[in-house]
């Protein structure tokens, strides 16, 4: 995963908690979304850090074996 990419997802889910925490005491319904946005972009932060490493694997595994990987493309 780029760098930039995983400092936008974290700075993004501290902000998103931050805002969770404060509006715990004046308004739950904020409250309570704010924390389901920061659940997802969690989430979402996991789901491309996986495809970024899936995608490095491939090309680390097309580097090694570069016969074998243009076998399986034909």
């Amino acid at each position: 995963m780029p760098k930039r990419l995983a400092l936008w997802f974290a700075f993004s889910s501290i902000i998103l908690l931050t805002i969770t925490s404060i509006t715990l005491s004046s308004n739950g319904w904020i409250s309570l979304l704010c924390a389901v946005l920061a659940f997802f972009n969690v989430g979402f932060g996991f789901m491309f850090k996986a495809k970024y490493r899936k995608q490095a694997e491939q090309q680390a595994a097309a580097a090694t074996n570069p016969v074998e990987s243009s076998q399986t493309a034909k």
